[in-house]
């Protein structure tokens, strides 16, 4: 019995399996971050984003998109190169409790992954067809585009990719090969990024209207839809996590 009650008071005393603080840090920085975009969009689009010849839409707005890919290289490699290189790899020898954890702060990245794709593939895609069919484009590089291709989508992409990476690389449930949910959830919303080229080609050559039912459009449409895959994610974590709640109770 005493071994009993100290078990539940060290079990009591070990940090919670769910940490609140990363988890609305993650989604405070999305929202702080993009409010700032969104502030430098409305002060700075109206007012040097509306034609691409002048002297400061190269300042505030081409400057913004290399210093942008630049800092995303850097992030995607950093972020997933790290998870990498601190891998777990006695990680089918854990605790049940400490599997916990780690599903836990796993729940944390694909929160983190979802809020992300709204960001990117809902508001700012949103936003982008507005824009147009207000004002028409004179280049690729629109306000609307640099903020929505080329930030919008590297960050939940490099966020996705970082999710996947953290669960394969700490977590048994997905270490037996590819988890096929998991992957048509990062990969699909991964693809809408190289179907911006042929966009912006179909749009140059055919002078299409920004309607998001045009053909042109249904990439988009396929491969953001592929986040919903994360459902079967969520499946694989519910019932790894109810097993798991046995072991750890028992």
């Amino acid at each position: 019995m005493a071994a009993t009650t100290e078990s539940v008071k060290a079990d009591a005393a070990e940090a919670p399996l769910l940490n609140q603080k990363n988890l609305w840090a993650g989604i405070a920085l999305y929202l702080g971050f993009y409010s700032f975009i969104r502030w430098y969009e409305g002060v700075y689009g109206w007012s040097a984003g509306l034609d691409s010849f002048a002297p400061e839409f190269e300042t505030y707005w081409m400057n913004m998109l290399y210093i942008e890919i630049v800092v995303e290289v850097i992030l995607f490699a950093g972020i997933n190169g790290y998870i990498w290189k601190t891998r777990d790899r006695k990680v089918m020898s854990i605790t049940p409790r400490e599997e916990l954890r780690r599903h836990f702060t796993h729940w944390t990245w694909l929160v983190c992954y979802g809020w992300a794709i709204y960001w990117g593939a809902s508001y700012f895609t949103e936003q982008d067809g507005t824009w147009h069919q207000t004002i028409v484009r004179d280049t690729d590089f629109t306000p609307s585009h640099i903020i929505e291709f080329y930030l919008s989508y590297p960050i939940y992409i490099i966020t996705g990719s970082a999710s996947f990476m953290y669960a394969k690389t700490r977590l048994p449930t997905y270490q037996e090969g590819l988890h096929l949910m998991y992957l048509i959830a990062v990969i699909g919303p991964f693809m809408i990024l190289p179907n911006v080229g042929l966009n912006e080609w179909g749009h140059t050559f055919w002078f299409m209207e920004e309607l998001f039912v045009a053909p042109l459009h249904y990439g988009f449409v396929f491969f953001g839809w592929a986040a919903l895959a994360i459902m079967g994610v969520v499946n694989t974590e519910v019932m790894a996590i109810t097993k798991l709640l046995k072991k750890d109770l028992a």
